[in-house]
């Protein structure tokens, strides 16, 4: 039987969609190889966000044609959309999809372009899209218009670490924002959202085969909904009773747009998920009803991350952000109030075009009066096509990278000062699927509700909720003793020992 090998690139999005890919490869009758090397098509699904992501793609492409000279190599994924022909052109390459035709890329692969053709009379051919274009191999390349594409592939993803434990669903994709420095839009489209019953679907599946925690995450998480129609946003008769009339539609009132707050509403009612997770989340979509629900819930993760970017109000304009630093200042401090435990992380972006040693002050500065408990922090890098690439005064390399540093060791120390806190202390943590040893003997690694790392002495299976005596902070991570840990395999039984703990 032939095989198939997938390797993504990027966010955790590019991973979900990955992990669609590989559904459809497998619906089609072709296993999953152990590696690049012994499958017989190999799909790269790229990303694009970065000079250095475009890097990443084109050193796997070399890769996988001198290991595997015989394989098939398609490429697909954001940085596909964005530069098709620049990858085709490439040796070893033979088929180019972009985000526009990812949700059929199995059936092209596998079937050639007549199928598709045939099948979506919608179907664009890229010479079709600029005048005068011509395509530098034949029938290599499906994209379109991405703005067009209505598809949202959803599949839960899963990592090396996580692979037993905490897989993530994308519930979202695209993005209506238009930040000057972002690329993302123009190749991933505008927003659309999975219906809720999918959501409740998919996540059922999980908790029926014995998934404990499960992330929620999109490329534009907040905005799950705005794209459905009321009759999309609930399901079932105990959901409909949680989601209020921004899904209802009440008789006399006027139905507001729906929001985050219902598919984690829904999430809560309808299935019986132990833990949910809610990955990155854009500022001004914290609304205090969303604060309020993750604070009170023991089956919400204590965790919030919130894209800064920056503190300066000069550089969040040039960058068409849609909030004030105050704004963001009075956001993070709020969910603090409302969750003093929780970890509160942030992507901020050093280097921005015209960012003056003052700017980049303000941005510190603000770094360190707020309570982060971790940073991703990010060297700008100019995107083709994108307003930020013709900014004048762009900041040399070696101060971005300066201030990338500063900021990292800021954020370092904030983190170890945070885990100290719980010295002493006791944490809820699921045990992940890493087994390790040091010089007192064995250690399971694990992640507790707040998201930081504890190494638990001893060896405990993956999936299992403990609740644990922190001890130290070693090595930048929590090291703690197991007071308590169910070893249910059985749903039911693991929901009622894993809630008792809160």
């Amino acid at each position: 039987m032939p095989g198939f090998f997938v390797e993504n690139f990027g966010c955790r999005a590019t991973q979900a969609d990955g992990a669609a890919l590989e559904r459809q490869f497998e619906e089609r009758g072709l296993a999953r190889a152990s590696s690049p090397t012994q499958a017989s098509v190999v799909i790269l699904n790229t990303c694009t966000v970065t000079a250095g992501a475009d890097q990443d793609a084109r050193a796997a492409i070399r890769r996988v044609r001198r290991q595997n000279p015989e394989a098939r190599i398609v490429v697909t994924g954001c940085y596909a959309q964005r530069a098709p022909e620049e990858l085709a052109a490439l040796p070893g390459v033979d088929l180019v999809v972009g985000n526009s035709h990812k949700h059929q890329l199995a059936e092209i692969a596998l079937c050639g372009s007549a199928s598709v053709e045939n099948t979506r009379p919608a179907f664009v051919p890229l010479a079709g899209l600029t005048e005068n274009r011509e395509l530098r191999t034949d029938n290599s390349i499906f994209v379109s218009d991405i703005f067009a594409h209505t598809e949202l592939l959803a599949a839960p993803v899963f990592d090396a670490a996580n692979e037993r434990t905490r897989p993530n669903l994308k519930v979202q994709d695209g993005c209506d924002n238009r930040c000057s420095f972002c690329v993302i839009p123009y190749v991933r489209g505008q927003s659309r959202s999975l219906p809720l019953d999918r959501i409740v679907r998919e996540v059922n599946t999980l908790v029926n085969a014995g998934y404990r925690e499960v992330v929620i995450s999109g490329i534009n998480l907040g905005r799950w909904g705005r794209d459905l129609s009321p009759s999309s946003t609930h399901v079932g008769t105990v959901a409909t009773a949680h989601v209020g009339t921004a899904a209802l539609g009440c008789p006399g009132e006027q139905s507001s747009p729906a929001s985050l707050v219902d598919p984690v509403r829904a999430i809560l009612s309808e299935t019986a998920l132990e833990k949910l997770r809610i990955s990155s989340v854009e500022p001004m979509d914290w609304s205090d009803e969303l604060i309020a629900l993750i604070a009170t819930s023991p089956r919400i993760a204590k965790h919030a991350h919130v894209p800064m970017q920056s503190g300066s109000d000069a550089v969040l304009r040039r960058m068409h952000r849609k909030y004030r630093p105050w704004h963001y200042r009075e956001k993070i401090e709020e969910i603090h109030a409302a969750m003093p435990t929780a970890a509160i992380g942030a992507d901020v972006m050093v280097g921005f075009p015209g960012e003056t040693d003052s700017e980049f002050e303000a941005t510190r500065r603000m770094i360190e009066d707020l309570p982060f408990t971790y940073l991703h922090v990010f060297t700008y890098s100019a995107r083709p096509g994108t307003p930020a690439a013709a900014m004048p005064n762009q900041v040399p390399v070696h101060l971005a990278r300066e201030r990338n540093r500063i900021l990292r060791e800021l954020v370092s120390e904030k983190k170890l000062a945070f885990m100290r806190r719980f010295i002493g202390r006791s944490l809820e943590a699921i045990t992940l699927n890493v087994v390790g040893n040091y010089a007192d003997g064995e250690f399971t690694e694990s992640l507790t509700d707040n998201y930081l790392k504890l190494r638990l002495h001893g060896r405990y299976e993956p999936n299992c909720w403990t609740l644990a005596s922190i001890e130290d902070v070693s090595d930048g991570v929590l090291v703690g003793e197991v007071q308590k840990s169910d070893n249910h395999k059985g749903h039911e039984g693991s929901r009622r020992t894993a809630l008792s703990f809160v």
